[in-house]
Protein backbone atom coordinates (compact mmCIF):
# COMPACT_ATOMS: atom_id res chain seq x y z
CA UNK A 1 0.00 0.00 0.00
CA UNK A 2 1.26 3.46 -0.92
CA UNK A 3 2.33 5.87 2.11
CA UNK A 4 -0.11 8.23 1.90
CA UNK A 5 -2.84 5.19 2.19
CA UNK A 6 -0.82 4.45 5.18
CA UNK A 7 -1.00 8.07 6.27
CA UNK A 8 -4.66 8.58 5.80
CA UNK A 9 -5.47 5.15 7.40
CA UNK A 10 -3.78 6.46 10.60
CA UNK A 11 -4.97 10.16 10.23
CA UNK A 12 -9.04 8.20 10.42
CA UNK A 13 -7.47 6.34 13.69
CA UNK A 14 -6.22 9.36 14.99
CA UNK A 15 -9.75 11.52 14.92
CA UNK A 16 -10.25 10.37 18.32
CA UNK A 17 -11.04 6.63 20.90
CA UNK A 18 -13.58 5.27 20.22
CA UNK A 19 -14.78 5.89 23.87
CA UNK A 20 -14.72 9.68 22.95
CA UNK A 21 -16.46 9.90 19.56
CA UNK A 22 -19.19 7.52 20.75
CA UNK A 23 -19.96 10.23 23.91
CA UNK A 24 -20.13 12.60 21.36
CA UNK A 25 -22.33 10.51 19.13
CA UNK A 26 -26.46 11.32 19.58
CA UNK A 27 -25.71 14.47 21.35
CA UNK A 28 -27.71 18.03 20.48
CA UNK A 29 -29.66 17.78 17.18
CA UNK A 30 -28.15 15.53 14.40
CA UNK A 31 -25.77 17.05 12.13
CA UNK A 32 -27.09 17.96 8.40
CA UNK A 33 -27.49 14.91 6.13
CA UNK A 34 -24.19 15.10 3.46
CA UNK A 35 -24.79 14.06 -0.18
CA UNK A 36 -23.06 10.42 -1.00
CA UNK A 37 -22.20 8.06 -2.91
CA UNK A 38 -21.24 4.86 -1.43
CA UNK A 39 -19.71 2.93 -4.73
CA UNK A 40 -17.87 3.43 -7.50
CA UNK A 41 -15.32 2.30 -9.54
CA UNK A 42 -11.84 4.35 -9.81
CA UNK A 43 -9.29 3.58 -12.40
CA UNK A 44 -7.60 1.06 -13.49
CA UNK A 45 -10.45 -0.45 -13.18
CA UNK A 46 -13.02 0.29 -16.08
CA UNK A 47 -14.23 3.13 -15.02
CA UNK A 48 -15.81 6.46 -16.16
CA UNK A 49 -13.51 8.59 -15.00
CA UNK A 50 -9.95 8.90 -16.49
CA UNK A 51 -7.98 9.54 -13.19
CA UNK A 52 -8.30 9.27 -9.80
CA UNK A 53 -8.41 13.13 -9.43
CA UNK A 54 -11.43 13.51 -11.69
CA UNK A 55 -13.40 11.66 -9.79
CA UNK A 56 -12.72 13.69 -6.85
CA UNK A 57 -12.91 16.98 -8.45
CA UNK A 58 -16.30 15.89 -9.61
CA UNK A 59 -17.49 14.95 -6.58
CA UNK A 60 -16.72 17.81 -4.60
CA UNK A 61 -18.02 20.61 -7.67
CA UNK A 62 -21.34 18.20 -7.27
CA UNK A 63 -21.38 18.43 -3.10
CA UNK A 64 -20.85 14.93 -2.34
CA UNK A 65 -19.76 14.34 1.28
CA UNK A 66 -19.29 10.82 1.44
CA UNK A 67 -17.36 8.88 -1.38
CA UNK A 68 -17.43 5.47 -1.03
CA UNK A 69 -14.87 3.19 -3.63
CA UNK A 70 -15.21 -0.43 -4.13
CA UNK A 71 -12.88 -1.78 -6.30
CA UNK A 72 -11.70 -5.28 -7.87
CA UNK A 73 -8.86 -6.79 -6.96
CA UNK A 74 -6.31 -3.87 -6.36
CA UNK A 75 -6.30 -1.52 -3.56
CA UNK A 76 -2.90 0.56 -4.10
CA UNK A 77 -5.32 3.36 -5.94
CA UNK A 78 -6.96 3.77 -3.05
CA UNK A 79 -3.86 5.39 -1.51
CA UNK A 80 -4.62 8.44 -4.36
CA UNK A 81 -7.95 8.56 -3.65
CA UNK A 82 -7.87 9.39 0.16
CA UNK A 83 -5.09 11.94 -0.45
CA UNK A 84 -7.68 13.96 -3.00
CA UNK A 85 -10.75 13.37 -0.74
CA UNK A 86 -8.97 14.50 2.46
CA UNK A 87 -7.90 17.63 0.59
CA UNK A 88 -11.29 17.64 -1.08
CA UNK A 89 -13.15 17.59 2.53
CA UNK A 90 -14.55 14.36 1.05
CA UNK A 91 -15.25 11.32 4.01
CA UNK A 92 -13.49 8.24 2.17
CA UNK A 93 -15.06 4.57 2.25
CA UNK A 94 -12.89 2.14 1.52
CA UNK A 95 -14.77 -1.39 -0.21
CA UNK A 96 -14.10 -4.16 -2.78
CA UNK A 97 -16.23 -6.11 -5.38
CA UNK A 98 -15.77 -9.70 -6.11
CA UNK A 99 -17.87 -12.34 -8.43
CA UNK A 100 -18.27 -15.91 -7.14
CA UNK A 101 -20.48 -18.74 -8.18
CA UNK A 102 -22.66 -20.29 -6.38
CA UNK A 103 -22.93 -23.63 -8.09
CA UNK A 104 -26.53 -24.66 -6.80
CA UNK A 105 -27.95 -21.85 -8.44
CA UNK A 106 -26.49 -22.36 -11.72
CA UNK A 107 -27.74 -26.22 -11.52
CA UNK A 108 -31.35 -24.76 -10.92
CA UNK A 109 -30.91 -22.06 -13.54
CA UNK A 110 -31.59 -18.55 -11.25
CA UNK A 111 -29.79 -15.31 -12.38
CA UNK A 112 -28.89 -13.54 -9.26
CA UNK A 113 -27.32 -10.11 -9.44
CA UNK A 114 -26.05 -11.20 -13.15
CA UNK A 115 -28.76 -10.83 -15.85
CA UNK A 116 -26.53 -13.19 -18.53
CA UNK A 117 -25.33 -16.00 -16.20
CA UNK A 118 -27.11 -18.47 -13.71
CA UNK A 119 -25.36 -18.44 -10.10
CA UNK A 120 -23.00 -15.94 -10.97
CA UNK A 121 -22.88 -13.15 -8.34
CA UNK A 122 -21.10 -10.27 -7.45
CA UNK A 123 -20.89 -9.12 -3.74
CA UNK A 124 -19.83 -6.18 -2.21
CA UNK A 125 -17.63 -5.39 1.45
CA UNK A 126 -18.10 -2.03 2.66
CA UNK A 127 -15.23 -0.18 5.10
CA UNK A 128 -12.59 -2.47 4.61
CA UNK A 129 -9.53 -1.32 6.36
CA UNK A 130 -7.26 -4.15 6.47
CA UNK A 131 -5.98 -3.48 2.86
CA UNK A 132 -2.00 -3.18 3.85
CA UNK A 133 -1.03 -5.56 4.94
CA UNK A 134 -3.23 -8.40 3.75
CA UNK A 135 -3.05 -11.50 6.11
CA UNK A 136 -1.96 -14.61 5.13
CA UNK A 137 -5.44 -15.74 3.91
CA UNK A 138 -6.74 -12.64 2.32
CA UNK A 139 -2.98 -12.97 0.36
CA UNK A 140 -3.99 -16.88 -1.19
CA UNK A 141 -7.49 -15.57 -1.71
CA UNK A 142 -6.59 -12.85 -3.74
CA UNK A 143 -3.85 -14.64 -5.37
CA UNK A 144 -6.31 -17.15 -6.63
CA UNK A 145 -8.96 -14.45 -7.77
CA UNK A 146 -6.08 -12.65 -9.77
CA UNK A 147 -4.45 -15.67 -11.08
CA UNK A 148 -7.67 -17.08 -12.54
CA UNK A 149 -8.59 -13.91 -13.97
CA UNK A 150 -5.17 -12.76 -15.89
CA UNK A 151 -5.11 -16.36 -17.17
CA UNK A 152 -9.02 -15.68 -18.90
CA UNK A 153 -8.10 -12.32 -20.04
CA UNK A 154 -4.65 -13.22 -21.79
CA UNK A 155 -6.79 -16.30 -23.28
CA UNK A 156 -9.86 -14.10 -24.45
CA UNK A 157 -7.37 -11.71 -25.84
CA UNK A 158 -5.53 -14.15 -28.30
CA UNK A 159 -8.86 -15.93 -29.29
CA UNK A 160 -10.49 -12.25 -30.23
CA UNK A 161 -7.28 -11.28 -32.07
CA UNK A 162 -7.00 -14.74 -33.80
CA UNK A 163 -11.29 -14.19 -35.11
CA UNK A 164 -10.94 -10.55 -36.01
CA UNK A 165 -8.25 -11.81 -38.09
CA UNK A 166 -10.00 -14.51 -39.48
CA UNK A 167 -12.46 -11.99 -40.58
CA UNK A 168 -10.58 -9.53 -41.96
CA UNK A 169 -9.08 -7.11 -39.67
CA UNK A 170 -5.84 -8.42 -38.43
CA UNK A 171 -5.17 -6.57 -34.78
CA UNK A 172 -2.55 -8.58 -33.01
CA UNK A 173 -3.28 -7.02 -29.81
CA UNK A 174 -1.84 -8.71 -26.49
CA UNK A 175 -1.89 -8.91 -23.42
CA UNK A 176 0.26 -6.37 -22.38
CA UNK A 177 -0.86 -4.49 -25.30
CA UNK A 178 -4.12 -3.55 -23.36
CA UNK A 179 -2.37 -3.20 -20.17
CA UNK A 180 -0.21 -0.42 -21.85
CA UNK A 181 -3.35 1.30 -23.11
CA UNK A 182 -4.75 0.95 -19.83
CA UNK A 183 -1.67 2.14 -17.89
CA UNK A 184 -1.48 5.34 -20.56
CA UNK A 185 -4.98 6.14 -20.24
CA UNK A 186 -5.30 6.66 -16.61
CA UNK A 187 -1.32 7.42 -15.97
CA UNK A 188 -0.96 4.73 -13.40
CA UNK A 189 1.65 1.82 -13.17
CA UNK A 190 0.91 -1.27 -15.11
CA UNK A 191 1.26 -3.45 -11.85
CA UNK A 192 -1.93 -2.14 -10.59
CA UNK A 193 -3.89 -3.27 -13.32
CA UNK A 194 -6.51 -6.12 -13.51
CA UNK A 195 -7.58 -6.11 -17.06
CA UNK A 196 -11.89 -6.67 -17.58
CA UNK A 197 -13.50 -7.49 -20.34
CA UNK A 198 -14.43 -3.84 -21.03
CA UNK A 199 -10.92 -3.02 -21.15
CA UNK A 200 -10.01 -5.70 -24.01
CA UNK A 201 -13.07 -4.20 -26.31
CA UNK A 202 -12.02 -0.85 -25.61
CA UNK A 203 -8.64 -1.74 -26.83
CA UNK A 204 -9.33 -3.72 -29.83
CA UNK A 205 -11.94 -0.94 -30.87
CA UNK A 206 -9.16 1.43 -30.43
CA UNK A 207 -7.02 -0.50 -32.65
CA UNK A 208 -9.87 -0.99 -35.06
CA UNK A 209 -10.55 2.99 -35.57
CA UNK A 210 -6.28 3.72 -35.88
CA UNK A 211 -6.13 1.33 -38.75
CA UNK A 212 -9.50 1.15 -40.41
CA UNK A 213 -11.09 4.55 -42.28
CA UNK A 214 -14.32 5.67 -40.93
CA UNK A 215 -16.16 5.22 -44.50
CA UNK A 216 -15.05 0.96 -44.26
CA UNK A 217 -15.92 0.18 -40.38
CA UNK A 218 -18.82 -0.64 -40.49
CA UNK A 219 -18.56 -3.16 -43.49
CA UNK A 220 -15.75 -4.65 -41.82
CA UNK A 221 -17.57 -4.88 -38.23
CA UNK A 222 -20.48 -6.36 -39.97
CA UNK A 223 -18.45 -9.51 -41.47
CA UNK A 224 -16.12 -9.63 -38.23
CA UNK A 225 -19.33 -9.84 -36.17
CA UNK A 226 -20.76 -12.41 -38.45
CA UNK A 227 -23.93 -10.38 -38.92
CA UNK A 228 -25.97 -10.60 -41.51
CA UNK A 229 -27.10 -7.06 -41.79
CA UNK A 230 -25.06 -3.88 -40.90
CA UNK A 231 -25.62 -2.88 -37.07
CA UNK A 232 -27.68 -0.38 -35.52
CA UNK A 233 -24.70 2.18 -34.98
CA UNK A 234 -22.39 4.82 -36.62
CA UNK A 235 -18.73 4.45 -37.69
CA UNK A 236 -17.45 6.84 -35.07
CA UNK A 237 -19.81 5.73 -32.07
CA UNK A 238 -16.86 3.97 -29.79
CA UNK A 239 -18.84 2.99 -26.56
CA UNK A 240 -21.50 1.13 -29.08
CA UNK A 241 -18.93 -0.53 -31.01
CA UNK A 242 -16.99 -1.89 -28.01
CA UNK A 243 -20.05 -2.96 -26.53
CA UNK A 244 -21.33 -5.24 -29.74
CA UNK A 245 -17.37 -6.56 -29.83
CA UNK A 246 -18.16 -7.88 -26.28
CA UNK A 247 -21.83 -9.16 -27.38
CA UNK A 248 -20.72 -10.56 -30.82
CA UNK A 249 -17.61 -12.19 -29.77
CA UNK A 250 -16.56 -12.71 -26.40
CA UNK A 251 -19.93 -13.81 -24.73
CA UNK A 252 -20.92 -17.47 -24.27
CA UNK A 253 -21.43 -19.40 -27.26
CA UNK A 254 -19.47 -16.47 -29.44
CA UNK A 255 -16.15 -17.51 -31.04
CA UNK A 256 -13.52 -15.35 -28.70
CA UNK A 257 -15.38 -16.84 -25.54
CA UNK A 258 -13.21 -18.17 -22.47
CA UNK A 259 -15.16 -19.66 -19.76
CA UNK A 260 -14.58 -17.76 -16.12
CA UNK A 261 -13.15 -19.40 -13.22
CA UNK A 262 -14.34 -17.96 -9.66
CA UNK A 263 -14.17 -18.44 -6.31
CA UNK A 264 -17.05 -19.84 -4.49
CA UNK A 265 -19.49 -17.70 -2.11
CA UNK A 266 -17.51 -18.82 1.19
CA UNK A 267 -14.25 -17.62 -0.12
CA UNK A 268 -15.56 -14.45 -1.16
CA UNK A 269 -16.85 -13.87 1.79
CA UNK A 270 -13.92 -14.70 3.54
CA UNK A 271 -11.87 -12.42 1.83
CA UNK A 272 -14.18 -9.37 2.54
CA UNK A 273 -13.98 -10.50 6.68
CA UNK A 274 -10.01 -11.21 5.70
CA UNK A 275 -9.58 -7.44 4.77
CA UNK A 276 -12.16 -6.11 7.80
CA UNK A 277 -15.21 -5.41 6.06
CA UNK A 278 -18.53 -5.88 6.10
CA UNK A 279 -20.19 -8.44 3.57
CA UNK A 280 -22.77 -6.75 1.16
CA UNK A 281 -24.92 -7.73 -1.55
CA UNK A 282 -25.40 -5.37 -4.28
CA UNK A 283 -29.10 -5.34 -5.57
CA UNK A 284 -29.21 -4.85 -9.48
CA UNK A 285 -33.22 -4.75 -9.68
CA UNK A 286 -34.03 -2.75 -12.30
CA UNK A 287 -30.38 -3.09 -14.18
CA UNK A 288 -32.20 -5.53 -16.58
CA UNK A 289 -35.50 -6.27 -18.31
CA UNK A 290 -36.75 -8.87 -17.00
CA UNK A 291 -35.41 -8.33 -13.13
CA UNK A 292 -33.31 -11.44 -11.92
CA UNK A 293 -35.08 -14.12 -10.34
CA UNK A 294 -33.31 -13.59 -7.26
CA UNK A 295 -34.40 -10.66 -6.62
CA UNK A 296 -38.48 -11.38 -7.58
CA UNK A 297 -41.19 -10.73 -6.91
CA UNK A 298 -41.43 -6.93 -7.81
CA UNK A 299 -42.74 -5.26 -10.56
CA UNK A 300 -41.44 -5.21 -13.85
CA UNK A 301 -40.71 -1.66 -14.19
CA UNK A 302 -37.30 0.28 -14.48
CA UNK A 303 -35.66 2.14 -11.81
CA UNK A 304 -38.47 4.60 -10.92
CA UNK A 305 -38.65 6.00 -7.43
CA UNK A 306 -41.62 3.79 -6.76
CA UNK A 307 -39.23 0.58 -7.42
CA UNK A 308 -36.06 1.94 -5.83
CA UNK A 309 -38.40 2.51 -2.57
CA UNK A 310 -39.96 -0.71 -2.73
CA UNK A 311 -37.03 -2.04 -2.25
CA UNK A 312 -35.27 -0.35 0.12
CA UNK A 313 -38.03 -0.39 2.60
CA UNK A 314 -38.48 -3.83 2.55
CA UNK A 315 -34.17 -4.21 3.06
CA UNK A 316 -34.38 -1.67 5.76
CA UNK A 317 -37.55 -3.47 7.27
CA UNK A 318 -35.93 -6.69 7.56
CA UNK A 319 -33.02 -4.58 9.67
CA UNK A 320 -30.71 -4.61 6.71
CA UNK A 321 -28.23 -1.29 6.56
CA UNK A 322 -28.51 -0.10 3.14
CA UNK A 323 -26.30 2.26 0.84
CA UNK A 324 -26.48 3.96 -2.72
CA UNK A 325 -24.04 4.07 -4.96
CA UNK A 326 -23.68 4.41 -9.24
CA UNK A 327 -20.56 2.11 -9.64
CA UNK A 328 -19.57 4.48 -12.98
CA UNK A 329 -18.42 1.18 -14.44
CA UNK A 330 -19.18 2.54 -17.56
CA UNK A 331 -17.72 5.66 -19.70
CA UNK A 332 -20.98 7.45 -18.98
CA UNK A 333 -20.04 10.25 -16.76
CA UNK A 334 -23.24 10.44 -14.98
CA UNK A 335 -23.66 12.51 -12.07
CA UNK A 336 -21.79 11.23 -8.70
CA UNK A 337 -24.84 11.93 -6.55
CA UNK A 338 -27.56 8.47 -7.18
CA UNK A 339 -30.30 9.08 -9.57
CA UNK A 340 -33.13 7.04 -10.88
CA UNK A 341 -34.17 6.48 -14.13
CA UNK A 342 -34.50 9.69 -16.78
CA UNK A 343 -32.82 11.52 -13.83
CA UNK A 344 -35.47 11.39 -11.36
CA UNK A 345 -34.65 12.68 -7.58
CA UNK A 346 -34.06 9.58 -5.27
CA UNK A 347 -36.76 10.08 -2.85
CA UNK A 348 -35.72 12.22 0.24
CA UNK A 349 -37.07 8.73 2.21
CA UNK A 350 -34.49 6.71 0.85
CA UNK A 351 -31.65 9.39 0.77
CA UNK A 352 -31.83 9.26 4.70
CA UNK A 353 -31.74 5.62 4.16
CA UNK A 354 -28.70 5.78 2.05
CA UNK A 355 -26.91 8.70 4.21
CA UNK A 356 -27.73 6.28 7.41
CA UNK A 357 -25.79 3.33 5.63
CA UNK A 358 -23.06 5.82 4.95
CA UNK A 359 -22.51 6.38 8.23
CA UNK A 360 -22.62 2.74 9.55
CA UNK A 361 -20.05 2.30 7.21
CA UNK A 362 -17.80 4.95 8.78
CA UNK A 363 -17.96 3.92 12.26
CA UNK A 364 -17.42 0.21 11.59
CA UNK A 365 -14.26 1.52 9.80
CA UNK A 366 -13.15 3.74 12.43
CA UNK A 367 -13.98 0.82 15.11
CA UNK A 368 -11.91 -1.87 12.75
CA UNK A 369 -8.97 0.49 12.55
CA UNK A 370 -8.66 0.96 16.85
CA UNK A 371 -9.22 -3.41 16.63
CA UNK A 372 -12.31 -3.18 18.16
CA UNK A 373 -15.71 -5.06 16.68
CA UNK A 374 -17.34 -3.03 14.16
CA UNK A 375 -20.65 -3.37 12.67
CA UNK A 376 -19.97 -7.14 12.04
CA UNK A 377 -17.56 -9.02 13.80
CA UNK A 378 -14.56 -11.08 12.24
CA UNK A 379 -16.97 -13.90 11.45
CA UNK A 380 -19.42 -11.72 9.49
CA UNK A 381 -21.93 -11.79 12.89
CA UNK A 382 -23.86 -8.63 13.81
CA UNK A 383 -22.25 -7.14 16.77
CA UNK A 384 -23.66 -8.72 19.95
CA UNK A 385 -23.43 -5.42 22.05
CA UNK A 386 -27.14 -4.21 20.75
CA UNK A 387 -30.05 -6.47 21.66
CA UNK A 388 -31.39 -6.00 18.30
CA UNK A 389 -30.83 -4.83 14.53
CA UNK A 390 -32.21 -1.07 15.22
CA UNK A 391 -30.27 -0.54 17.98
CA UNK A 392 -27.10 -1.50 16.31
CA UNK A 393 -28.08 0.67 13.52
CA UNK A 394 -28.72 3.87 15.06
CA UNK A 395 -25.85 3.71 17.35
CA UNK A 396 -23.61 3.19 14.35
CA UNK A 397 -25.46 6.15 13.09
CA UNK A 398 -24.63 7.88 15.31
CA UNK A 399 -21.27 7.31 15.92
CA UNK A 400 -20.69 7.32 11.94
CA UNK A 401 -22.31 10.86 11.71
CA UNK A 402 -19.60 12.12 15.11
CA UNK A 403 -16.15 10.42 12.74
CA UNK A 404 -17.34 12.05 9.46
CA UNK A 405 -18.12 15.83 11.51
CA UNK A 406 -14.68 15.16 13.21
CA UNK A 407 -12.84 14.10 9.97
CA UNK A 408 -14.54 17.46 8.15
CA UNK A 409 -13.34 19.98 10.95
CA UNK A 410 -9.98 18.25 11.30
CA UNK A 411 -9.03 18.12 7.38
Amino acid sequence: MSQHAAEALAFLKGLGTPKDLAARAGGGSPPARLKSNSHIHLPPNFSAFQTVSQAIELAAAQGIGVLGVSNYYDYEVYGDFVEGARKAGIFPLFGLEIICLIDDLVKQGVKINDPGNPGKMYICGKGITRFAPFSADATRLLGIIRHNDSARMREVISKLAEVFAQRGLPIQLTEADVIDMVAKRHGCPRERIYLQERHVCQAFQEAIFARVPAAERIEKLTRAFGLATPPKFGPEEAVKIQNEIRAQLMKAGKPAYVAETFVNFGQAQRLILELGGIPAYPTLADGTSPICAFEQPVEKLRNTPEVLTQYVRAMRAAGLVVTGGTEHNTLDLLPIEPTCVKALAVPEEVKEIFWEGACVVAAHQFLTLHGECGFVDAQGKPNPDYPDANARIAAFKSLGEAVIQRYLKSK
